[in-house]
């Protein structure tokens, strides 16, 4: 049998690493994948695919991107189950990343934050002027 997923997308936040009760660290990110709608070839629509990633590669990730870093994906599909609060339980599918290839330079990072303070310093400047 083959269980092999291969994605490329952009970062939906900022990752946040995360720490088990047996001190193993571990990424949960979601990727959003651009797919063009069936009625109009025109139109795009994303996909929001849940991740999970293990160890030092979950470390690496909190180290090379931000929110909108375009990365490409490469592990197996999981399903596991939980119980909510309401005990109900509950079923997740999600990709299992094995690789990590960073598609983003951090020099494109660093513009798009630059340029993201930018627009909002501007915003704040026009909004302090016009208020006073």
């Amino acid at each position: 049998m083959i269980n092999q997923v291969t994605l490329v997308g952009r970062l939906t936040r900022d990752p946040e690493l995360q720490f088990t009760s047996d001190d193993k660290t571990v990424l949960n990110f979601t990727l959003a994948l651009n797919r063009f709608g069936k009625a109009k070839r025109h139109e795009q629509d994303a996909d929001f695919i849940p991740c999970v990633i293990w160890g030092k590669r979950a470390e690496e990730m909190t180290h090379y991107c931000d929110k909108g870093t375009l990365i490409g994906v490469v592990g197996e599909l999981q399903t596991r189950s939980y119980l909510n609060k309401e005990e109900k339980r509950v079923f997740v599918v999600e990709v299992l990343a094995r690789k990590i290839r960073y598609l983003s330079s951090n020099r494109e990072n660093l513009k798009e934050k630059e340029s993201s303070i930018k627009e909002n310093n501007k915003k704040e400047i026009t909004e302090t002027i016009n208020d006073g």
